[in-house]
């Protein structure tokens, strides 16, 4: 899962990112409303966690905008606007949460685990595709009942060809879902952690339950061809 974190305290915003990315999330940072306005017009993210008070461009303002475009996008309020009013008011122009500063960052976690679930229409925290089995809270993965070793970047890897299983999974959109922007299509990093991930795999199942659809992309299924 991809996040863009908007918050003008930058302290505040690298706090948060470095929370978020160590319970496995890809998080991007914004530290005004303009620059994420121009983020979220050209990047793809699956949660917002937006401030309002905002240098540029009011944090609202943000909201209003990116709902003109996109209504599919979950957006988490956090601001110190803490006024019934200011609540009704974002909820009413799209938000799907508000919490209210300061806050318990347990809770924010907890906020973003729903809101993203809820994004992917996702109500188990158990992923299962045939013998593979992942843990999306605990960030564990197991293969034929027995636990596998991967890297933070294989397991989301894996957590999105899962949650998108009926469909082929492009290059381009592991990047956008899986990486924080840092590598380009014409990388080669992408294609070193599946092939990583894929023998890890086919080690612990005896099959390669991943395979690479030309000009579509990736596809895992549930047991061996």
């Amino acid at each position: 899962m991809r996040i863009l974190v908007v918050e003008d305290e930058q302290e505040l915003c690298e706090s948060i990112a470095k929370g978020l990315r160590l319970d496995g999330y890809e998080v991007d940072t914004a530290f005004d409303g303009e620059e994420a306005w121009e983020m979220t017009s050209v990047e793809s993210y699956d949660l917002i966690i937006l401030d309002l008070n905002l240098p540029k461009m009011d944090g609202m303002e943000v909201l209003k905008n990116i709902r003109k475009e996109d209504n599919e996008t979950g957006i988490l309020i956090l601001s110190a606007r803490g006024g019934l009013k200011d609540k009704i008011d974002g909820l009413d122009n799209g938000a799907n949460d508000y919490l209210c500063k300061p806050f318990h960052f347990e809770e924010l976690e907890a906020r973003v685990r729903s809101l993203t679930r809820r994004r992917v229409v996702q109500n188990n925290l158990i992923l299962e595709c045939g013998e593979i089995s992942l843990d999306t809270k605990a960030r564990t993965v197991s293969a034929k009942g027995s636990e596998l070793s991967l890297t933070r970047k294989e397991l989301s890897i894996l957590e999105y060809l899962m949650l998108h299983r009926d469909c082929p999974v492009s290059q381009e959109e592991l990047i956008n879902h899986v990486w924080d922007g840092s590598v380009d299509s014409f990388s080669n990093s992408i294609r070193v952690h599946i092939s990583a991930l894929r023998k890890k795999l086919k080690a612990a199942l005896g099959y390669d339950p991943i395979t690479n659809r030309i000009g579509q992309g990736y596809l895992i299924g549930g047991e061996s061809e």
